[in-house]
Order: structure tokens, then C-alpha cells, then sequence
């Protein structure tokens, strides 16, 4: 039994246990982590006993590849999606179908109200975004490698800097040395921003260079087999700024101390409150305005949640980013972020750039 097998296993027991019958998977990524499938535009069907896929003929050859075990329906460019859907519901003798509200749209909500009649549509969400949480043994190996050639690309482009050089070539050098090393691209833009504008948490690269001011913040992050990293780092590249050292080390501690509370049981809202506690002890708190951090896997930002609103326990095998920030307008920003696992007795940084503030100095 693969591994993809396992987990739709998983998803019909849940489904049972809230008294469920048949659920139509809409969401590429969450069809990807029941299926292997890598493309897009198909929509995965699983009843009690049955999983189909219905796709199209652009990817017959791929299925097949990616998803020998599976059953699939392969419609012609003259059958639209919901007549195939119509007939494989008949097929299956599926009566409620639980559909995903989450990331379906209102306009395919209503396609499906219209084409299934007889059927009995059931509004969920999360649910197998719920089973993507815990990684197994293969995605946090995966993630492993997509950290470490998040980094191998970092250390080259650091070791190539200069004043002269653009938030944007940075960035792109970031890009073509993760492709470099092996990777698929970024897992999302890459932040650059030179002193000033690192008080944007999610700043856009400009044509600002990086001797314009003593320090850079620099947030990306690569896709290795599907799966995902996210770091963040602040370089010294000039004259240090009046506030740097000490903003950065109170950063820096409360994210040390947030990722010691890391552990099984632990509450994701007190391991967010304890960065957010040594933020407003320093005279910052009102500039830390974001969540703690986030989960990653197959994208990159996915549960769990380190956020005050997140009453729940971690568990063994989430993977979430811890990322506090301080950000002071017409000054600049720091924000510290590393991936760490949640293992079976407390927590693993996988990330492993240095951050000591010493650590900082480029150029």
C-alpha cells in the first residue's frame, strides 16, 4: 500500500467519523498529496470504497506515470468537467458528496449544485488540509532538502554581494542558484529590502541598491521534490545603523525562546505569546503585528499556526516557521525566521544558517 493510499484511508475514516459519505477533491495541492498527481485541472473523487481521478487528455501519459494504482477517467475536450462528474456520481451511486468550501469558488459551488441533482452537496473545509499538518518520514525528508537548497543558494549569493547589486538582482540570483542546485524555483518571491524598506514584512524588490543603507533583509525560500522552505536572515552590508544590534538581539531572543517551547502538547497561541511577550517587555510590541509563524509543507503557508488565535496543541511531525519581526517605519525591519520539525520530545531547528548577530557581516 502506498503511501497515497494510506492517506485516503485516513480521509474516509474522518469522513465516516463526521458521517460523511463521498468527497470531491477540487484543490490541486490537496489532489497532489492524495494522489501524487503533479498537474492540474483534475478533480479527485473518493467514496467509501473508490478513488477516481477525471482528467483530460493532456495528461493521460502522466497519470499513468505518477498514478499507476489509481482509476481514472479521462475525458475528451467535447465533455465538459461537470458531465463527467454527472456520470461517474451516477456510476459510483454517490447521494452526498461533501465538497470543499475552503478554497472552492461560489461559481463552481453552483455548477455543481446544478449538474448533480439528486445529490446532496455538504459543505466542509479543512479537512485534508487537517491530515497535511502531521508530515510523515518522506515530506520531512523532502522539506529537509528544500531547506538545504534554500541555503546552498543563500551562501553563494551572500558570498557575491555587492553595493552596487539591486534588490531585484538579488533576488533573481536567488531564483537561478536554487535551479542551480537542483530546484524548481522559489516556493514564493523572494523579499529583498534594503534598510528602510525591510519595514515592509513582504516588501517587493526595487531598483534600490544595497550600499544605500547598512543592512538588508533578505526572506525566501526553495521547492525541492514538492515541498517547500522558508527562511529569513538580516545581512550587515555597510556602516551599522544606530538600533540594529539591539533590535536584532531582541528579535533574536524572542525567537530563541519561542522555539524552546516548542514540543508536543505545547500551545500553538502561548508558544506565539512567548516571542510576542519579550517583543513588548522591550518597548515593541505594537511593531510585531504578524502571526509568529506558520506551517510548510506542499506550500507555503499552511496549517499550523503559531497566532494568538490558534488554541490548539502542536503535534508530533508539524513542521511551522518561527519568524518574529520588529518593524519600525522610515527605519527599516528584522525579522529572524528558521523551519523547525515537532518531534516525539520537543523540536528539531532544521534550518541552520547562522544568525548570531556576529554572524551578520557581509561585504
Amino acid at each position: 500500500m502506498t503511501r497515497y493510499h494510506t492517506r485516503r484511508d485516513k480521509l474516509r475514516r474522518q469522513l465516516k467519523h463526521q458521517g460523511m459519505d463521498s468527497i470531491l477533491i477540487t484543490n490541486f495541492t490537496n489532489v497532489t498529496y492524495l494522489t501524487g498527481f503533479t498537474g492540474d485541472d483534475s478533480y479527485l473523487l473518493i467514496t467509501p470504497n473508490d478513488a477516481v481521478m477525471v482528467s483530460d487528455t493532456r495528461y493521460t501519459q502522466q497519470l499513468q506515470e505518477e498514478c499507476p494504482d489509481l482509476e481514472i477517467v479521462i475525458r475528451t475536450s467535447a465533455v465538459p468537467m461537470m458531465a463527467s462528474l454527472a456520470k461517474l456520481t451516477k456510476k459510483t451511486r454517490v447521494q452526498s458528496l461533501t465538497v470543499e468550501s475552503q478554497s472552492m469558488s461560489l461559481a463552481l459551488f453552483d455548477q455543481l449544485d446544478a449538474t448533480l441533482t439528486g445529490i446532496d452537496l455538504v459543505r466542509s473545509s479543512g479537512l485534508v488540509e487537517g491530515l497535511r499538518e502531521i508530515k510523515d518520514a518522506k515530506e520531512i525528508q523532502q522539506i529537509r532538502a528544500a531547506i538545504k537548497l534554500a541555503e546552498r543558494a543563500f551562501a553563494v549569493v551572500r558570498a557575491s554581494l555587492r553595493p552596487e547589486r539591486t534588490e531585484k538582482e538579488v533576488a533573481y540570483d536567488i531564483e537561478n542558484q536554487i535551479r542551480l542546485f537542483g530546484g524548481s524555483g522559489c516556493s514564493f518571491p523572494p523579499i529583498v529590502a534594503v534598510g528602510p524598506r525591510a519595514a515592509l514584512p513582504h516588501a517587493n524588490p526595487t531598483d534600490h541598491q544595497i550600499k544605500e543603507s547598512g543592512f538588508v533583509l533578505i526572506d525566501w525560500g526553495a521547492v525541492g521534490d514538492l515541498y517547500i522552505s522558508d527562511l529569513t536572515r538580516v545581512l550587515v552590508t555597510g556602516k551599522i545603523p544606530p538600533k540594529l544590534e539591539q533590535i536584532y538581539n531582541i528579535v533574536l531572543m524572542a525567537q530563541k525562546k519561542a522555539i524552546s517551547k516548542i514540543k508536543p502538547g505545547a500551545m500553538m497561541n502561548e508558544v506565539d505569546a512567548t516571542a510576542r511577550s519579550v517583543i513588548a517587555k522591550a518597548g515593541y510590541g505594537k511593531r510585531f503585528g504578524h502571526s509568529l509563524g506558520h506551517g510548510i509543507g506542499l506550500e507555503v503557508h499552511e496549517g499550523p499556526g503559531l497566532a494568538p488565535s490558534q488554541q490548539r496543541p502542536l503535534k508530533a511531525g508539524m513542521v511551522v516557521t518561527v519568524e518574529p519581526g520588529i518593524y519600525l517605519p522610515n527605519w527599516g525591519g528584522v525579522r529572524i525566521e528558521d523551519d523547525i520539525l515537532v518531534t516525539r520530545n520537543g523540536h528539531e531547528v532544521l534550518s541552520s544558517v547562522p544568525k548570531q548577530f556576529s554572524d551578520c557581516f557581509t561585504i
